[in-house]
């Protein structure tokens, strides 16, 4: 069982979580999904109506299943879809809808937890070419 809050600390903490689960998954030649990552991490609270609230909110692009079966890329190398399935959780958990989940720290969060990687910012302002 993990405690999950809106903060930066807690969201440096679940990136890298994310990370390790992905190792232990591979290790264990489990599936690396949404499904299997919530029931690791929450044990018997991760229930069918909370994982399929979790992947709704989650799902990045409307064809995407949504049953929390399908694979997550490393969130090394795709870090767009494990963002959004760490601010849904957060979402769900908390009760706060996504609006209220604190992107710019979970976004500085990943920074911190893969400091080599890009640094994320998907909600940034693009100027207007001239």
């Amino acid at each position: 069982m993990i405690t999950i809050e809106n903060n930066e600390q807690c969201f440096v903490q679940l990136w890298l979580r994310l990370e390790r689960t992905r190792q232990m998954f591979g290790m264990q030649y489990k599936r690396f999904c949404i499904r299997r990552v919530m029931q690791s991490w929450l044990g018997s609270e991760a229930t069918d109506e909370m994982i399929w609230e979790v992947c709704q909110l989650a799902a990045v692009h409307e064809y995407e299943p949504v049953y929390g079966m399908d694979v997550l890329p490393a969130p090394t190398l795709h870090p767009r879809r494990s963002r959004e399935f760490l601010r849904a959780l957060v979402a769900v958990k908390l009760g706060i809808g996504m609006r209220g989940v604190d992107l710019k720290s979970l976004d500085e969060a990943y920074s911190i937890a893969f400091p080599s990687s890009t640094p994320l910012n998907i909600n940034k302002k693009r100027r207007e070419p001239p």
